[in-house]
Protein backbone atom coordinates (compact mmCIF):
# COMPACT_ATOMS: atom_id res chain seq x y z
CA UNK A 1 0.00 0.00 0.00
CA UNK A 2 1.36 3.44 -0.96
CA UNK A 3 2.52 5.76 1.83
CA UNK A 4 0.55 9.03 1.71
CA UNK A 5 1.91 10.88 4.76
CA UNK A 6 5.30 10.33 6.37
CA UNK A 7 6.48 12.13 9.50
CA UNK A 8 10.16 12.00 10.43
CA UNK A 9 11.49 13.35 13.73
CA UNK A 10 8.79 16.01 14.19
CA UNK A 11 9.50 18.10 17.29
CA UNK A 12 7.63 21.06 18.75
CA UNK A 13 8.38 22.73 22.09
CA UNK A 14 6.57 25.41 24.05
CA UNK A 15 7.79 27.18 27.20
CA UNK A 16 7.99 24.53 29.91
CA UNK A 17 6.85 21.59 27.80
CA UNK A 18 7.88 19.56 24.74
CA UNK A 19 4.59 18.88 22.99
CA UNK A 20 6.06 16.55 20.34
CA UNK A 21 9.44 14.87 20.72
CA UNK A 22 10.98 13.23 17.62
CA UNK A 23 7.65 11.87 16.32
CA UNK A 24 7.84 9.55 13.32
CA UNK A 25 5.15 7.40 11.70
CA UNK A 26 3.41 6.77 8.37
CA UNK A 27 -0.17 6.86 7.10
CA UNK A 28 -0.89 4.73 4.03
CA UNK A 29 -3.29 5.62 1.23
CA UNK A 30 -6.82 4.39 1.97
CA UNK A 31 -5.95 3.63 5.60
CA UNK A 32 -7.96 4.63 8.66
CA UNK A 33 -5.19 5.40 11.12
CA UNK A 34 -5.88 6.11 14.80
CA UNK A 35 -3.78 8.59 16.77
CA UNK A 36 -4.08 7.63 20.43
CA UNK A 37 -2.74 9.11 23.64
CA UNK A 38 -3.78 10.40 27.02
CA UNK A 39 -4.60 14.08 27.51
CA UNK A 40 -1.51 16.18 26.94
CA UNK A 41 0.23 13.44 24.92
CA UNK A 42 0.70 15.79 21.95
CA UNK A 43 -2.05 14.67 19.55
CA UNK A 44 -3.52 18.13 18.96
CA UNK A 45 -0.15 19.77 18.36
CA UNK A 46 0.77 17.03 15.90
CA UNK A 47 -2.35 17.35 13.74
CA UNK A 48 -2.05 21.15 13.86
CA UNK A 49 1.42 20.79 12.29
CA UNK A 50 0.00 18.54 9.58
CA UNK A 51 -2.81 21.03 8.92
CA UNK A 52 -0.52 24.08 8.84
CA UNK A 53 -1.70 25.73 12.06
CA UNK A 54 1.65 25.18 13.81
CA UNK A 55 5.20 25.08 12.43
CA UNK A 56 7.47 22.28 13.69
CA UNK A 57 10.79 23.19 15.33
CA UNK A 58 12.54 20.17 13.81
CA UNK A 59 11.81 17.22 11.54
CA UNK A 60 10.17 16.89 8.17
CA UNK A 61 6.94 15.75 6.57
CA UNK A 62 6.40 14.10 3.20
CA UNK A 63 2.95 14.08 1.60
CA UNK A 64 2.18 12.08 -1.54
CA UNK A 65 5.91 11.68 -2.17
CA UNK A 66 6.77 15.38 -1.92
CA UNK A 67 8.21 17.56 0.86
CA UNK A 68 5.30 18.96 2.87
CA UNK A 69 5.69 22.23 4.80
CA UNK A 70 2.28 23.95 4.96
CA UNK A 71 2.66 27.49 6.24
CA UNK A 72 -1.08 27.82 6.84
CA UNK A 73 -4.26 25.71 6.57
CA UNK A 74 -4.93 27.07 3.08
CA UNK A 75 -1.65 25.49 1.88
CA UNK A 76 -2.54 22.19 3.59
CA UNK A 77 -5.97 22.17 1.96
CA UNK A 78 -4.42 22.91 -1.44
CA UNK A 79 -2.23 19.83 -0.98
CA UNK A 80 -5.22 17.63 -0.15
CA UNK A 81 -5.47 17.75 3.65
CA UNK A 82 -8.83 18.47 5.28
CA UNK A 83 -9.76 18.56 8.97
CA UNK A 84 -12.96 18.25 10.98
CA UNK A 85 -12.35 19.86 14.36
CA UNK A 86 -13.83 18.74 17.68
CA UNK A 87 -15.54 22.12 18.07
CA UNK A 88 -17.58 23.16 15.05
CA UNK A 89 -16.82 26.44 13.27
CA UNK A 90 -20.23 27.31 11.88
CA UNK A 91 -22.35 30.46 11.88
CA UNK A 92 -25.80 29.71 13.30
CA UNK A 93 -27.62 32.45 11.38
CA UNK A 94 -26.30 31.37 7.96
CA UNK A 95 -27.47 28.51 5.75
CA UNK A 96 -25.60 25.27 5.09
CA UNK A 97 -24.51 26.49 1.65
CA UNK A 98 -23.40 29.88 2.98
CA UNK A 99 -21.28 28.26 5.69
CA UNK A 100 -19.66 25.88 3.23
CA UNK A 101 -18.90 28.65 0.73
CA UNK A 102 -17.07 30.61 3.43
CA UNK A 103 -14.48 27.83 3.66
CA UNK A 104 -13.82 27.71 -0.09
CA UNK A 105 -11.10 29.68 -1.91
CA UNK A 106 -13.17 30.14 -5.08
CA UNK A 107 -16.77 29.16 -4.34
CA UNK A 108 -19.00 28.40 -7.32
CA UNK A 109 -22.40 29.98 -7.84
CA UNK A 110 -24.97 29.29 -5.14
CA UNK A 111 -27.02 27.08 -7.47
CA UNK A 112 -23.97 25.01 -8.47
CA UNK A 113 -22.76 24.73 -4.87
CA UNK A 114 -26.19 23.64 -3.65
CA UNK A 115 -26.30 20.95 -6.32
CA UNK A 116 -22.83 19.72 -5.33
CA UNK A 117 -23.80 19.63 -1.64
CA UNK A 118 -26.86 17.51 -2.43
CA UNK A 119 -24.87 15.22 -4.71
CA UNK A 120 -21.97 14.59 -2.33
CA UNK A 121 -24.14 14.33 0.79
CA UNK A 122 -26.39 11.75 -0.88
CA UNK A 123 -23.42 9.79 -2.27
CA UNK A 124 -22.04 9.38 1.24
CA UNK A 125 -25.42 8.88 2.95
CA UNK A 126 -25.16 12.16 4.87
CA UNK A 127 -28.20 13.95 3.43
CA UNK A 128 -28.20 17.73 3.81
CA UNK A 129 -30.50 20.48 2.60
CA UNK A 130 -28.18 23.35 1.53
CA UNK A 131 -30.89 25.90 2.33
CA UNK A 132 -31.37 24.89 5.99
CA UNK A 133 -30.22 27.40 8.62
CA UNK A 134 -27.40 26.03 10.80
CA UNK A 135 -29.13 27.12 14.01
CA UNK A 136 -32.06 24.83 13.17
CA UNK A 137 -29.88 21.73 12.74
CA UNK A 138 -29.16 19.02 15.28
CA UNK A 139 -25.57 18.47 16.38
CA UNK A 140 -25.33 15.40 14.18
CA UNK A 141 -26.50 17.41 11.16
CA UNK A 142 -23.98 20.15 11.95
CA UNK A 143 -21.20 17.60 11.89
CA UNK A 144 -22.45 16.50 8.47
CA UNK A 145 -21.94 20.10 7.30
CA UNK A 146 -18.33 20.04 8.50
CA UNK A 147 -17.70 16.69 6.80
CA UNK A 148 -19.35 17.66 3.52
CA UNK A 149 -17.36 20.91 3.53
CA UNK A 150 -14.21 18.77 3.69
CA UNK A 151 -15.39 16.24 1.10
CA UNK A 152 -16.07 18.99 -1.44
CA UNK A 153 -12.30 19.58 -1.38
CA UNK A 154 -11.71 15.98 -2.58
CA UNK A 155 -9.15 15.42 0.19
CA UNK A 156 -6.43 12.80 0.11
CA UNK A 157 -6.18 12.94 3.92
CA UNK A 158 -9.09 13.66 6.28
CA UNK A 159 -8.22 14.43 9.92
CA UNK A 160 -11.03 13.89 12.43
CA UNK A 161 -10.79 15.01 16.07
CA UNK A 162 -13.27 13.35 18.48
CA UNK A 163 -15.98 13.12 15.79
CA UNK A 164 -18.46 10.96 17.75
CA UNK A 165 -18.47 12.75 21.10
CA UNK A 166 -21.96 14.27 20.58
CA UNK A 167 -23.58 11.66 18.32
CA UNK A 168 -26.20 9.01 19.02
CA UNK A 169 -25.24 5.36 18.34
CA UNK A 170 -27.31 5.45 15.16
CA UNK A 171 -25.46 8.56 13.92
CA UNK A 172 -22.12 6.91 14.74
CA UNK A 173 -23.06 3.93 12.57
CA UNK A 174 -23.82 6.25 9.63
CA UNK A 175 -20.56 8.14 10.13
CA UNK A 176 -18.51 4.94 10.19
CA UNK A 177 -20.18 3.74 7.00
CA UNK A 178 -19.16 7.02 5.37
CA UNK A 179 -15.56 6.78 6.59
CA UNK A 180 -15.21 3.21 5.37
CA UNK A 181 -16.54 4.23 1.95
CA UNK A 182 -14.02 7.08 1.80
CA UNK A 183 -11.19 4.73 2.72
CA UNK A 184 -12.27 2.22 0.08
CA UNK A 185 -12.02 5.03 -2.48
CA UNK A 186 -8.43 5.79 -1.44
CA UNK A 187 -8.87 8.61 1.06
CA UNK A 188 -6.71 8.26 4.18
CA UNK A 189 -8.22 9.14 7.55
CA UNK A 190 -6.28 10.19 10.64
CA UNK A 191 -8.71 9.57 13.48
CA UNK A 192 -8.45 10.89 17.05
CA UNK A 193 -10.82 9.51 19.67
CA UNK A 194 -10.86 8.40 23.29
CA UNK A 195 -13.65 5.90 22.54
CA UNK A 196 -11.50 2.82 22.24
CA UNK A 197 -14.17 0.32 21.18
CA UNK A 198 -14.83 2.61 18.21
CA UNK A 199 -11.10 2.61 17.42
CA UNK A 200 -11.08 -1.21 17.53
CA UNK A 201 -14.01 -1.53 15.11
CA UNK A 202 -13.02 1.24 12.68
CA UNK A 203 -9.26 1.71 12.43
CA UNK A 204 -6.71 -0.34 10.50
CA UNK A 205 -3.66 0.89 12.39
CA UNK A 206 -2.91 2.93 15.51
CA UNK A 207 0.02 5.07 16.60
CA UNK A 208 0.22 5.70 20.33
CA UNK A 209 1.73 8.83 21.87
CA UNK A 210 2.78 9.31 25.47
CA UNK A 211 4.29 12.56 26.77
CA UNK A 212 4.93 13.72 23.22
CA UNK A 213 6.73 10.59 22.02
CA UNK A 214 5.64 7.65 19.89
CA UNK A 215 5.75 4.72 22.29
CA UNK A 216 3.98 2.00 20.31
CA UNK A 217 1.89 1.06 17.29
CA UNK A 218 -0.60 -1.76 16.76
CA UNK A 219 -3.57 -3.11 14.85
CA UNK A 220 -6.46 -1.98 17.12
CA UNK A 221 -8.71 -4.95 16.35
CA UNK A 222 -6.03 -7.25 17.75
CA UNK A 223 -6.09 -5.49 21.14
CA UNK A 224 -8.74 -5.09 23.82
CA UNK A 225 -9.96 -1.60 24.70
CA UNK A 226 -8.38 -2.00 28.15
CA UNK A 227 -5.03 -2.94 26.58
CA UNK A 228 -5.16 0.11 24.31
CA UNK A 229 -5.88 2.34 27.32
CA UNK A 230 -3.01 0.82 29.28
CA UNK A 231 -0.64 1.33 26.35
CA UNK A 232 -1.65 4.99 26.32
CA UNK A 233 -1.10 5.67 30.03
CA UNK A 234 1.67 3.16 30.73
CA UNK A 235 -0.05 1.54 33.70
CA UNK A 236 -2.95 -0.69 34.62
CA UNK A 237 -6.40 0.85 34.18
CA UNK A 238 -8.55 1.01 37.29
CA UNK A 239 -12.27 0.36 36.80
CA UNK A 240 -14.53 2.73 38.77
CA UNK A 241 -16.56 1.02 41.51
CA UNK A 242 -19.28 2.14 43.84
CA UNK A 243 -20.56 0.78 47.11
CA UNK A 244 -24.19 -0.21 47.45
CA UNK A 245 -25.86 2.27 49.75
CA UNK A 246 -29.23 3.69 50.64
CA UNK A 247 -30.16 7.15 49.45
CA UNK A 248 -31.27 9.86 51.84
CA UNK A 249 -33.72 12.75 51.64
CA UNK A 250 -34.37 14.79 48.50
CA UNK A 251 -31.66 17.44 48.17
CA UNK A 252 -32.35 18.94 44.74
CA UNK A 253 -35.93 19.38 43.57
CA UNK A 254 -37.12 20.97 40.34
CA UNK A 255 -40.85 21.54 39.80
CA UNK A 256 -42.65 22.62 36.63
CA UNK A 257 -39.59 24.44 35.29
CA UNK A 258 -40.42 26.21 32.04
CA UNK A 259 -37.71 28.49 30.64
CA UNK A 260 -37.61 30.11 27.19
CA UNK A 261 -34.15 29.92 25.64
CA UNK A 262 -32.27 33.21 25.37
CA UNK A 263 -30.64 31.80 22.23
CA UNK A 264 -32.84 32.21 19.12
CA UNK A 265 -31.67 28.76 18.05
CA UNK A 266 -31.89 27.26 21.53
CA UNK A 267 -34.49 24.97 23.10
CA UNK A 268 -37.19 26.05 25.52
CA UNK A 269 -37.46 23.94 28.68
CA UNK A 270 -41.00 22.64 29.16
CA UNK A 271 -42.32 21.62 32.59
CA UNK A 272 -39.10 20.02 33.80
CA UNK A 273 -39.49 18.07 37.03
CA UNK A 274 -36.87 16.06 38.88
CA UNK A 275 -35.86 15.09 42.40
CA UNK A 276 -32.38 13.89 43.39
CA UNK A 277 -31.69 12.40 46.80
CA UNK A 278 -28.61 12.46 48.95
CA UNK A 279 -26.28 9.70 47.77
CA UNK A 280 -27.94 9.41 44.35
CA UNK A 281 -26.60 10.00 40.84
CA UNK A 282 -29.21 11.05 38.29
CA UNK A 283 -28.09 10.68 34.69
CA UNK A 284 -29.66 12.88 32.03
CA UNK A 285 -29.12 11.71 28.45
CA UNK A 286 -30.08 13.28 25.18
CA UNK A 287 -28.67 14.42 21.87
CA UNK A 288 -26.92 17.79 22.24
CA UNK A 289 -29.16 20.78 21.58
CA UNK A 290 -32.26 19.43 23.30
CA UNK A 291 -32.13 21.82 26.26
CA UNK A 292 -28.98 20.75 28.11
CA UNK A 293 -27.41 24.22 28.12
CA UNK A 294 -30.67 25.87 29.15
CA UNK A 295 -31.07 23.39 32.03
CA UNK A 296 -27.54 24.08 33.29
CA UNK A 297 -28.12 27.84 33.13
CA UNK A 298 -31.33 27.51 35.13
CA UNK A 299 -29.77 25.24 37.76
CA UNK A 300 -26.63 27.35 38.14
CA UNK A 301 -28.54 30.59 38.63
CA UNK A 302 -27.26 32.25 35.47
CA UNK A 303 -30.87 32.19 34.32
CA UNK A 304 -33.24 33.27 37.10
CA UNK A 305 -36.56 31.44 37.44
CA UNK A 306 -39.53 31.50 39.79
CA UNK A 307 -38.38 31.10 43.39
CA UNK A 308 -40.15 27.80 44.08
CA UNK A 309 -39.24 26.07 40.79
CA UNK A 310 -35.84 24.97 42.18
CA UNK A 311 -35.04 24.08 45.79
CA UNK A 312 -32.00 22.78 47.71
CA UNK A 313 -32.68 20.92 50.95
CA UNK A 314 -36.19 22.35 50.89
CA UNK A 315 -35.02 25.97 50.50
CA UNK A 316 -36.35 27.73 47.35
CA UNK A 317 -33.42 29.07 45.28
CA UNK A 318 -34.98 29.82 41.90
CA UNK A 319 -34.53 33.57 42.26
CA UNK A 320 -30.95 33.37 43.58
CA UNK A 321 -27.81 33.97 41.53
CA UNK A 322 -24.82 31.63 41.17
CA UNK A 323 -22.87 32.84 44.22
CA UNK A 324 -25.86 32.58 46.54
CA UNK A 325 -26.55 29.04 45.27
CA UNK A 326 -22.90 28.09 45.77
CA UNK A 327 -23.13 29.20 49.39
CA UNK A 328 -25.95 26.67 49.79
CA UNK A 329 -23.86 23.98 48.10
CA UNK A 330 -25.38 23.92 44.59
CA UNK A 331 -22.39 23.80 42.23
CA UNK A 332 -22.39 23.36 38.47
CA UNK A 333 -19.84 22.67 35.73
CA UNK A 334 -21.10 23.57 32.22
CA UNK A 335 -20.11 21.83 29.00
CA UNK A 336 -18.05 24.65 27.49
CA UNK A 337 -14.89 24.41 29.56
CA UNK A 338 -12.94 27.18 27.81
CA UNK A 339 -14.93 30.38 28.13
CA UNK A 340 -17.72 29.23 30.45
CA UNK A 341 -16.19 26.89 33.03
CA UNK A 342 -12.84 28.69 32.82
CA UNK A 343 -11.67 32.11 31.64
CA UNK A 344 -9.12 31.36 28.88
CA UNK A 345 -6.60 34.12 29.59
CA UNK A 346 -6.69 33.80 33.38
CA UNK A 347 -4.31 31.53 35.26
CA UNK A 348 -5.49 28.39 37.03
CA UNK A 349 -5.10 30.26 40.33
CA UNK A 350 -7.32 33.09 39.09
CA UNK A 351 -9.87 30.62 37.76
CA UNK A 352 -9.87 28.92 41.14
CA UNK A 353 -10.62 32.25 42.82
CA UNK A 354 -13.55 32.88 40.45
CA UNK A 355 -15.64 29.89 41.55
CA UNK A 356 -14.13 28.69 44.84
CA UNK A 357 -13.92 31.97 46.74
CA UNK A 358 -17.23 31.38 48.50
CA UNK A 359 -16.87 27.72 49.50
CA UNK A 360 -13.12 27.74 50.18
CA UNK A 361 -13.03 31.05 52.07
CA UNK A 362 -10.60 32.60 49.58
CA UNK A 363 -11.82 36.12 50.32
CA UNK A 364 -11.85 37.65 53.78
CA UNK A 365 -12.89 41.15 54.89
CA UNK A 366 -12.82 42.36 51.32
CA UNK A 367 -9.33 40.99 50.58
CA UNK A 368 -8.53 38.14 48.19
CA UNK A 369 -6.38 35.40 49.72
CA UNK A 370 -4.18 34.58 46.73
CA UNK A 371 -1.86 32.25 48.62
CA UNK A 372 -4.85 30.19 49.72
CA UNK A 373 -6.17 30.18 46.14
CA UNK A 374 -2.79 28.97 44.89
CA UNK A 375 -2.70 26.21 47.50
CA UNK A 376 -6.17 25.05 46.50
CA UNK A 377 -5.28 25.16 42.80
CA UNK A 378 -2.19 23.03 43.48
CA UNK A 379 -4.32 20.55 45.42
CA UNK A 380 -6.64 20.24 42.42
CA UNK A 381 -3.70 19.72 40.06
CA UNK A 382 -2.21 17.03 42.30
CA UNK A 383 -5.37 15.09 43.11
CA UNK A 384 -6.74 15.13 39.56
CA UNK A 385 -3.39 14.67 37.77
CA UNK A 386 -3.69 17.89 35.76
CA UNK A 387 -0.69 18.16 33.43
CA UNK A 388 0.56 21.75 33.52
CA UNK A 389 3.97 23.32 34.20
CA UNK A 390 2.46 25.63 36.82
CA UNK A 391 -0.83 26.74 38.34
CA UNK A 392 0.14 30.21 37.13
CA UNK A 393 -0.27 29.08 33.51
CA UNK A 394 -3.30 30.37 31.63
CA UNK A 395 -6.27 28.02 31.30
CA UNK A 396 -6.03 28.17 27.51
CA UNK A 397 -2.50 26.72 27.64
CA UNK A 398 -3.80 23.36 28.90
CA UNK A 399 -4.94 20.58 26.59
CA UNK A 400 -8.73 20.16 26.51
CA UNK A 401 -8.65 17.02 28.63
CA UNK A 402 -6.37 18.50 31.27
CA UNK A 403 -8.51 21.63 31.55
CA UNK A 404 -11.54 19.37 31.96
CA UNK A 405 -9.81 17.53 34.83
CA UNK A 406 -9.04 20.87 36.47
CA UNK A 407 -12.63 22.13 36.15
CA UNK A 408 -14.11 18.91 37.55
CA UNK A 409 -11.58 18.76 40.36
CA UNK A 410 -12.23 22.38 41.31
CA UNK A 411 -15.94 21.68 41.81
CA UNK A 412 -15.65 18.21 43.40
CA UNK A 413 -13.10 19.33 46.00
CA UNK A 414 -15.43 22.09 47.23
CA UNK A 415 -17.62 19.37 48.82
CA UNK A 416 -20.87 20.36 47.11
CA UNK A 417 -24.25 19.44 48.48
CA UNK A 418 -25.43 19.20 44.86
CA UNK A 419 -23.19 18.92 41.82
CA UNK A 420 -24.67 19.32 38.33
CA UNK A 421 -22.21 18.62 35.55
CA UNK A 422 -22.56 18.59 31.77
CA UNK A 423 -20.32 16.25 29.74
CA UNK A 424 -17.88 15.39 32.56
CA UNK A 425 -15.49 13.34 30.41
CA UNK A 426 -15.81 15.00 27.00
CA UNK A 427 -12.44 14.75 25.24
CA UNK A 428 -10.81 13.03 28.23
CA UNK A 429 -8.65 9.91 27.89
CA UNK A 430 -9.78 6.55 29.28
CA UNK A 431 -7.70 6.71 32.45
CA UNK A 432 -8.74 10.27 33.30
CA UNK A 433 -12.37 9.48 32.46
CA UNK A 434 -12.27 6.57 34.92
CA UNK A 435 -10.83 8.88 37.58
CA UNK A 436 -13.50 11.52 37.01
CA UNK A 437 -16.33 8.99 37.12
CA UNK A 438 -14.90 7.50 40.30
CA UNK A 439 -14.71 10.97 41.86
CA UNK A 440 -18.39 11.57 41.05
CA UNK A 441 -19.39 8.24 42.58
CA UNK A 442 -17.29 8.92 45.70
CA UNK A 443 -19.05 12.28 45.98
CA UNK A 444 -22.42 10.53 45.98
CA UNK A 445 -21.16 7.99 48.54
CA UNK A 446 -20.32 10.92 50.81
CA UNK A 447 -23.94 12.12 50.63
CA UNK A 448 -24.02 14.59 47.76
CA UNK A 449 -26.76 14.62 45.14
CA UNK A 450 -25.15 14.39 41.70
CA UNK A 451 -26.67 15.15 38.30
CA UNK A 452 -24.66 14.01 35.26
CA UNK A 453 -25.73 15.32 31.86
CA UNK A 454 -23.98 13.39 29.10
CA UNK A 455 -24.23 12.06 25.57
CA UNK A 456 -21.90 9.18 26.46
CA UNK A 457 -24.18 6.20 26.96
CA UNK A 458 -21.51 4.02 28.58
CA UNK A 459 -20.85 6.79 31.05
CA UNK A 460 -24.53 7.14 31.96
CA UNK A 461 -24.90 3.39 32.47
CA UNK A 462 -21.74 3.27 34.60
CA UNK A 463 -22.33 6.13 37.03
CA UNK A 464 -26.11 6.66 37.23
CA UNK A 465 -28.68 5.17 39.59
CA UNK A 466 -31.58 6.71 37.67
CA UNK A 467 -31.71 7.87 34.06
CA UNK A 468 -33.95 10.41 32.34
CA UNK A 469 -33.82 11.66 28.75
CA UNK A 470 -34.01 15.30 27.66
CA UNK A 471 -35.69 15.60 24.27
CA UNK A 472 -36.90 18.88 22.72
CA UNK A 473 -36.87 20.54 26.13
CA UNK A 474 -38.91 17.85 27.88
CA UNK A 475 -37.54 15.45 30.49
CA UNK A 476 -38.81 11.89 30.71
CA UNK A 477 -39.58 10.28 34.06
CA UNK A 478 -36.43 8.69 35.52
CA UNK A 479 -35.91 4.96 35.13
CA UNK A 480 -33.61 2.72 37.15
CA UNK A 481 -30.43 2.45 35.07
CA UNK A 482 -30.09 -1.25 35.85
CA UNK A 483 -33.32 -1.89 33.93
CA UNK A 484 -32.12 -0.31 30.67
CA UNK A 485 -29.89 -1.51 27.86
CA UNK A 486 -27.87 0.47 25.32
CA UNK A 487 -30.40 0.12 22.52
CA UNK A 488 -33.20 1.46 24.72
CA UNK A 489 -31.19 4.55 25.62
CA UNK A 490 -30.06 5.13 22.06
CA UNK A 491 -33.65 5.14 20.81
CA UNK A 492 -34.75 7.43 23.62
CA UNK A 493 -31.91 9.88 22.88
CA UNK A 494 -32.81 9.92 19.22
CA UNK A 495 -36.42 10.81 20.01
CA UNK A 496 -37.71 7.29 19.37
CA UNK A 497 -40.66 5.69 21.07
CA UNK A 498 -40.48 5.02 24.79
CA UNK A 499 -39.19 1.62 25.68
CA UNK A 500 -41.70 -0.80 27.13
CA UNK A 501 -39.84 -0.58 30.42
CA UNK A 502 -40.06 3.21 30.54
CA UNK A 503 -43.71 3.16 29.54
CA UNK A 504 -44.47 0.77 32.39
CA UNK A 505 -42.62 3.05 34.79
CA UNK A 506 -44.56 6.13 33.67
CA UNK A 507 -47.93 4.38 33.92
CA UNK A 508 -47.22 2.96 37.38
Amino acid sequence: MTILLKLEGLTKAYPGVIANDDVSFEVKAGEIHALLGENGAGKSTLVKMIYGLVRPDKGKMTFNGEVFQPAEPRAARASGVAMVFQHFSLFDALSVAENISLGMENPPSRRELSARIREVSNDYKLPLDPNRIIGDLSVGERQRVEIIRCLLQNPKLLIMDEPTSVLTPQEVDVLFETLRKLASEGTSILYISHKLEEIRSLCDQATILRLGKVIDSCVPSEQTARKLAEMMVGQALITPTRKDQKTGDVVLKVSNLTVPSSNPFGTTLKNIALAVRSGEVLGIGGVAGNGQDELLLALSGETRVAQDEISVDGKPVGNLGPNERRKLGLLTAPEERLGHSAAPDMSLVENTMLTAAVRENLARNGFLRWNAAKDFAETIVKKFDVRTPSVNNAAKSLSGGNLQKFVIGREVLQNPRVLVINQPTWGVDASAAADIRQALMFLAEEGAAVVVVSQDLDELLEVSDQLAILNEGRLTSPVATASLNMDDIGLMMGGGAQTEMEAQHVSS
